[in-house]
């Protein structure tokens, strides 16, 4: 399968990154290399996550992030990037 990062999915890992990088110098670099990981797993385990509202959700192994996305043929397309301690209701918002 192929792997298709959302332009809104890569705006939350550029966010991720600076918040992450005002952390630390290189604390981004890290950020982004697990989450980059985590989705390229993808390519091998989409669709064996937990299904709710339409998405399949994968929470990421390094930071406390969850993973939005959806299976489509013989693609995986990544729609959001969240980080799970936010509102819950901004991230139905979001997804709907």
């Amino acid at each position: 399968m192929t792997v298709v990062i959302l332009p809104e999915a890569a705006s939350d890992l550029d966010n991720g990154f600076v918040f992450y990088e005002k952390m630390g110098e290189g604390v981004g670099g890290y950020f982004l290399g697990s989450l980059a990981s985590d989705i390229r797993s993808l390519r091998l385990f989409g669709g064996v996550h937990q299904f709710s509202g339409g998405y399949f959700r994968m929470v990421a192994t390094r930071f406390p992030y969850a993973i939005y996305y959806k299976v489509e043929a013989a693609e995986v397309r990544v729609y959001a990037v969240i980080d799970t301690r936010r509102d819950p209701e901004r991230l139905s918002g979001r997804l709907n």
